[in-house]
Protein backbone atom coordinates (compact mmCIF):
# COMPACT_ATOMS: atom_id res chain seq x y z
CA UNK A 1 0.00 0.00 0.00
CA UNK A 2 1.32 3.41 -0.97
CA UNK A 3 -0.48 6.35 0.66
CA UNK A 4 -3.53 4.14 0.98
CA UNK A 5 -3.36 2.94 -2.65
CA UNK A 6 -3.05 -0.83 -3.21
CA UNK A 7 -0.29 -1.43 -5.77
CA UNK A 8 0.25 -5.12 -5.08
CA UNK A 9 1.40 -7.07 -8.16
CA UNK A 10 1.91 -3.95 -10.26
CA UNK A 11 5.03 -3.07 -12.17
CA UNK A 12 6.95 0.06 -11.20
CA UNK A 13 5.67 2.23 -14.06
CA UNK A 14 2.06 1.17 -13.53
CA UNK A 15 2.32 1.75 -9.76
CA UNK A 16 3.64 5.26 -10.34
CA UNK A 17 0.77 6.09 -12.68
CA UNK A 18 -1.87 4.74 -10.30
CA UNK A 19 -0.45 6.49 -7.24
CA UNK A 20 -0.07 9.78 -9.10
CA UNK A 21 -3.63 9.55 -10.39
CA UNK A 22 -5.12 8.69 -6.99
CA UNK A 23 -3.23 11.44 -5.20
CA UNK A 24 -3.71 14.12 -7.83
CA UNK A 25 -7.35 14.95 -7.07
CA UNK A 26 -7.01 15.41 -3.30
CA UNK A 27 -3.67 17.19 -3.60
CA UNK A 28 -4.99 19.68 -6.16
CA UNK A 29 -7.88 20.80 -3.97
CA UNK A 30 -7.44 24.21 -2.32
CA UNK A 31 -7.11 24.38 1.43
CA UNK A 32 -9.23 26.72 3.50
CA UNK A 33 -9.49 27.92 7.08
CA UNK A 34 -12.98 28.75 8.37
CA UNK A 35 -14.35 30.54 11.40
CA UNK A 36 -17.83 31.94 12.03
CA UNK A 37 -18.75 32.32 8.37
CA UNK A 38 -15.33 33.65 7.33
CA UNK A 39 -13.14 31.71 4.94
CA UNK A 40 -9.45 32.04 4.10
CA UNK A 41 -8.33 30.00 1.10
CA UNK A 42 -5.03 28.96 -0.47
CA UNK A 43 -4.73 27.06 -3.73
CA UNK A 44 -2.65 23.88 -3.92
CA UNK A 45 -0.45 25.60 -6.46
CA UNK A 46 0.21 28.57 -4.19
CA UNK A 47 0.81 26.19 -1.31
CA UNK A 48 3.50 24.44 -3.37
CA UNK A 49 2.03 20.97 -2.75
CA UNK A 50 4.11 18.17 -4.29
CA UNK A 51 3.90 14.38 -3.91
CA UNK A 52 7.11 12.35 -4.26
CA UNK A 53 5.49 9.49 -6.22
CA UNK A 54 8.81 8.08 -7.43
CA UNK A 55 10.19 7.98 -3.90
CA UNK A 56 7.08 6.28 -2.53
CA UNK A 57 7.08 3.58 -5.23
CA UNK A 58 10.81 2.99 -4.74
CA UNK A 59 10.25 2.57 -1.00
CA UNK A 60 7.45 0.07 -1.64
CA UNK A 61 9.70 -1.83 -4.04
CA UNK A 62 12.42 -1.96 -1.39
CA UNK A 63 9.92 -3.37 1.10
CA UNK A 64 8.89 -6.05 -1.40
CA UNK A 65 12.50 -7.23 -1.53
CA UNK A 66 12.81 -7.52 2.22
CA UNK A 67 13.60 -10.89 3.76
CA UNK A 68 15.76 -13.83 2.70
CA UNK A 69 15.70 -15.58 -0.66
CA UNK A 70 13.72 -18.38 1.01
CA UNK A 71 10.97 -16.08 2.32
CA UNK A 72 10.67 -14.37 -1.06
CA UNK A 73 10.40 -17.76 -2.85
CA UNK A 74 7.80 -18.86 -0.31
CA UNK A 75 5.71 -15.77 -1.01
CA UNK A 76 5.96 -16.42 -4.74
CA UNK A 77 4.95 -20.12 -4.37
CA UNK A 78 2.04 -19.46 -1.99
CA UNK A 79 0.81 -16.22 -3.56
CA UNK A 80 1.52 -14.32 -0.36
CA UNK A 81 2.15 -10.59 -0.26
CA UNK A 82 4.54 -8.36 1.60
CA UNK A 83 2.13 -6.27 3.71
CA UNK A 84 4.07 -2.96 3.59
CA UNK A 85 2.50 0.38 4.32
CA UNK A 86 4.29 3.30 2.66
CA UNK A 87 3.19 6.65 4.07
CA UNK A 88 2.58 9.56 1.72
CA UNK A 89 5.54 11.77 0.91
CA UNK A 90 3.97 15.17 0.37
CA UNK A 91 5.78 18.48 0.72
CA UNK A 92 4.53 22.05 0.70
CA UNK A 93 5.81 25.62 0.90
CA UNK A 94 6.05 26.47 4.59
CA UNK A 95 6.27 30.16 3.76
CA UNK A 96 2.91 30.03 1.98
CA UNK A 97 1.32 28.32 4.99
CA UNK A 98 2.86 30.87 7.34
CA UNK A 99 1.35 33.58 5.16
CA UNK A 100 -2.08 31.95 5.40
CA UNK A 101 -1.78 31.70 9.19
CA UNK A 102 -0.82 35.39 9.36
CA UNK A 103 -3.86 36.32 7.28
CA UNK A 104 -6.12 34.37 9.59
CA UNK A 105 -4.48 35.81 12.69
CA UNK A 106 -4.67 39.39 11.40
CA UNK A 107 -8.36 39.12 10.57
CA UNK A 108 -9.60 37.09 13.54
CA UNK A 109 -7.29 38.01 16.39
CA UNK A 110 -8.69 40.82 18.52
CA UNK A 111 -8.35 41.86 22.12
CA UNK A 112 -11.29 41.78 24.48
CA UNK A 113 -12.83 45.23 24.91
CA UNK A 114 -13.87 46.43 28.32
CA UNK A 115 -17.19 48.17 28.77
CA UNK A 116 -16.62 51.91 28.86
CA UNK A 117 -18.38 55.21 29.35
CA UNK A 118 -18.71 57.52 26.37
CA UNK A 119 -17.99 61.11 27.38
CA UNK A 120 -19.68 63.55 27.67
CA UNK A 121 -23.00 61.72 27.26
CA UNK A 122 -21.96 59.01 29.77
CA UNK A 123 -23.60 56.43 27.52
CA UNK A 124 -22.45 52.92 28.43
CA UNK A 125 -20.48 51.21 25.67
CA UNK A 126 -20.98 47.45 25.86
CA UNK A 127 -18.05 45.14 26.44
CA UNK A 128 -16.93 42.67 23.76
CA UNK A 129 -15.26 39.28 23.92
CA UNK A 130 -11.90 38.86 22.24
CA UNK A 131 -10.54 36.11 19.99
CA UNK A 132 -7.07 34.61 20.18
CA UNK A 133 -5.90 32.36 17.32
CA UNK A 134 -3.71 29.39 18.26
CA UNK A 135 -1.23 29.83 15.41
CA UNK A 136 0.90 26.79 16.29
CA UNK A 137 -2.09 24.46 16.34
CA UNK A 138 -3.40 25.96 13.09
CA UNK A 139 -0.07 25.25 11.37
CA UNK A 140 -0.24 21.67 12.62
CA UNK A 141 -3.78 21.18 11.30
CA UNK A 142 -2.85 22.68 7.94
CA UNK A 143 0.17 20.38 7.68
CA UNK A 144 -2.05 17.34 8.29
CA UNK A 145 -4.64 18.51 5.78
CA UNK A 146 -1.95 19.02 3.14
CA UNK A 147 0.03 15.83 3.63
CA UNK A 148 -2.35 13.13 4.87
CA UNK A 149 -4.76 11.66 2.28
CA UNK A 150 -8.31 11.51 3.52
CA UNK A 151 -7.98 14.48 5.87
CA UNK A 152 -10.39 17.23 4.81
CA UNK A 153 -8.93 20.43 3.46
CA UNK A 154 -11.46 22.57 5.26
CA UNK A 155 -9.74 23.42 8.54
CA UNK A 156 -11.55 25.01 11.45
CA UNK A 157 -9.49 27.82 12.94
CA UNK A 158 -8.48 26.94 16.50
CA UNK A 159 -9.36 29.96 18.61
CA UNK A 160 -9.73 30.82 22.28
CA UNK A 161 -12.36 33.30 23.42
CA UNK A 162 -11.03 35.92 25.82
CA UNK A 163 -13.26 37.92 28.12
CA UNK A 164 -13.18 41.59 29.14
CA UNK A 165 -12.23 42.61 32.66
CA UNK A 166 -14.94 45.28 32.89
CA UNK A 167 -18.60 44.68 31.99
CA UNK A 168 -21.43 47.20 31.82
CA UNK A 169 -22.49 46.04 35.26
CA UNK A 170 -19.04 47.05 36.59
CA UNK A 171 -19.15 50.61 35.27
CA UNK A 172 -21.11 51.98 38.21
CA UNK A 173 -18.32 50.84 40.53
CA UNK A 174 -15.63 52.10 38.16
CA UNK A 175 -17.20 55.58 38.00
CA UNK A 176 -18.69 56.33 41.43
CA UNK A 177 -18.29 60.07 40.84
CA UNK A 178 -17.95 61.89 37.51
CA UNK A 179 -17.95 65.59 36.67
CA UNK A 180 -18.90 66.96 33.25
CA UNK A 181 -18.28 70.63 32.47
CA UNK A 182 -20.24 72.06 29.55
CA UNK A 183 -18.49 75.26 28.49
CA UNK A 184 -21.21 76.31 26.03
CA UNK A 185 -23.98 76.03 28.62
CA UNK A 186 -21.82 77.16 31.57
CA UNK A 187 -22.80 74.13 33.57
CA UNK A 188 -20.95 71.70 35.80
CA UNK A 189 -22.81 68.42 36.23
CA UNK A 190 -22.19 66.02 39.12
CA UNK A 191 -22.91 62.33 38.50
CA UNK A 192 -22.92 59.53 41.07
CA UNK A 193 -23.02 55.94 39.85
CA UNK A 194 -23.48 57.53 36.38
CA UNK A 195 -26.73 59.18 37.49
CA UNK A 196 -27.06 62.98 37.40
CA UNK A 197 -27.54 64.34 40.93
CA UNK A 198 -26.81 68.08 40.61
CA UNK A 199 -26.19 70.76 37.98
CA UNK A 200 -24.30 73.92 38.89
CA UNK A 201 -24.04 77.21 36.99
CA UNK A 202 -20.38 78.13 36.53
CA UNK A 203 -18.06 80.54 34.77
CA UNK A 204 -15.41 79.26 32.37
CA UNK A 205 -12.32 80.66 30.65
CA UNK A 206 -12.68 83.83 28.63
CA UNK A 207 -11.53 84.01 25.02
CA UNK A 208 -7.77 83.63 25.00
CA UNK A 209 -7.86 81.96 28.44
CA UNK A 210 -9.92 78.93 27.46
CA UNK A 211 -10.61 76.23 30.01
CA UNK A 212 -8.80 73.14 28.65
CA UNK A 213 -11.12 70.68 26.90
CA UNK A 214 -10.95 66.90 27.21
CA UNK A 215 -10.90 64.19 29.84
CA UNK A 216 -8.94 64.90 33.01
CA UNK A 217 -8.94 63.79 36.64
CA UNK A 218 -9.04 65.79 39.83
CA UNK A 219 -5.37 66.08 40.77
CA UNK A 220 -5.48 67.74 44.16
CA UNK A 221 -7.80 69.45 46.62
CA UNK A 222 -7.45 72.21 49.19
CA UNK A 223 -9.55 74.13 51.71
CA UNK A 224 -8.90 77.89 51.62
CA UNK A 225 -6.15 77.34 49.04
CA UNK A 226 -3.05 79.46 48.69
CA UNK A 227 -2.89 81.26 45.35
CA UNK A 228 0.42 81.36 43.52
CA UNK A 229 -0.15 84.18 41.07
CA UNK A 230 0.94 83.43 37.47
CA UNK A 231 3.63 85.62 35.92
CA UNK A 232 1.17 87.00 33.39
CA UNK A 233 0.37 90.53 32.31
CA UNK A 234 -3.24 90.24 33.48
CA UNK A 235 -2.03 89.67 37.08
CA UNK A 236 -0.60 93.18 37.27
CA UNK A 237 1.31 93.97 40.48
CA UNK A 238 0.37 90.56 41.93
CA UNK A 239 2.30 88.60 39.24
CA UNK A 240 4.57 86.00 40.80
CA UNK A 241 3.36 86.60 44.36
CA UNK A 242 1.89 84.05 46.76
CA UNK A 243 -1.43 85.04 48.31
CA UNK A 244 -2.44 83.11 51.47
CA UNK A 245 -5.73 81.30 51.60
CA UNK A 246 -8.73 82.88 53.31
CA UNK A 247 -7.73 86.51 52.70
CA UNK A 248 -9.88 88.95 50.68
CA UNK A 249 -7.30 89.30 47.90
CA UNK A 250 -7.30 85.55 47.21
CA UNK A 251 -9.76 84.91 44.35
CA UNK A 252 -9.83 81.11 44.79
CA UNK A 253 -12.29 81.41 47.69
CA UNK A 254 -13.02 78.56 50.04
CA UNK A 255 -12.15 75.46 47.99
CA UNK A 256 -9.86 74.24 45.22
CA UNK A 257 -10.05 71.13 43.02
CA UNK A 258 -7.07 71.04 40.66
CA UNK A 259 -7.58 69.78 37.10
CA UNK A 260 -4.62 70.44 34.78
CA UNK A 261 -1.68 72.83 34.35
CA UNK A 262 -2.88 75.39 36.88
CA UNK A 263 -6.55 75.18 35.92
CA UNK A 264 -9.07 74.01 38.49
CA UNK A 265 -12.45 74.45 40.12
CA UNK A 266 -12.76 77.12 42.82
CA UNK A 267 -15.21 79.42 44.48
CA UNK A 268 -15.81 83.07 43.60
CA UNK A 269 -17.56 85.99 45.21
CA UNK A 270 -17.97 87.54 41.75
CA UNK A 271 -21.25 85.72 41.26
CA UNK A 272 -22.18 88.06 38.39
CA UNK A 273 -19.53 86.21 36.31
CA UNK A 274 -21.36 82.88 36.61
CA UNK A 275 -22.98 81.87 33.34
CA UNK A 276 -20.26 83.62 31.33
CA UNK A 277 -16.80 83.06 29.84
CA UNK A 278 -15.03 85.25 32.36
CA UNK A 279 -12.16 83.41 34.10
CA UNK A 280 -8.50 83.00 33.24
CA UNK A 281 -9.02 79.27 32.54
CA UNK A 282 -10.51 77.97 35.77
CA UNK A 283 -14.09 76.89 36.45
CA UNK A 284 -15.66 79.30 38.95
CA UNK A 285 -18.54 78.36 41.23
CA UNK A 286 -20.59 80.15 43.84
CA UNK A 287 -18.93 79.67 47.23
CA UNK A 288 -21.79 77.62 48.76
CA UNK A 289 -21.79 75.42 45.65
CA UNK A 290 -18.04 74.71 45.69
CA UNK A 291 -18.20 73.91 49.41
CA UNK A 292 -21.06 71.49 48.73
CA UNK A 293 -19.22 69.90 45.79
CA UNK A 294 -15.84 69.61 47.51
CA UNK A 295 -16.63 66.75 49.89
CA UNK A 296 -18.42 64.75 47.21
CA UNK A 297 -15.57 64.64 44.70
CA UNK A 298 -12.46 62.61 45.59
CA UNK A 299 -8.98 63.09 44.14
CA UNK A 300 -8.77 60.98 40.99
CA UNK A 301 -12.41 61.48 39.98
CA UNK A 302 -12.74 62.02 36.22
CA UNK A 303 -13.88 65.35 34.84
CA UNK A 304 -14.77 65.75 31.20
CA UNK A 305 -14.68 69.31 29.87
CA UNK A 306 -16.76 69.62 26.73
Amino acid sequence: MIAGVDVGGMKVGEARQIVARELRAPLERPISVVHSGQRFSLSASDAGVHADVVGMVDEALAHSRDGTIFSRVARDLTGGKEDAQVPPRVTYDQGAIDGLVKRVDKRLDRKARDAEVDFPSLTKVKERDGVKVNAALLRQRLAQALTVPGVGRRVKAPVRITHPKVTQADLVDKYPVVLVADRTKFQLRLYKQLTLVKTYTVAVGAIGFDTPAGLYHIQNKAVNPTWTVPNSAWAGDLAGKVVPGGVPDNPLKARWLGIFDGAGIHGTDETYSLGHAASHGCIRMAIPDVIELYDQVPVGAPIYIA
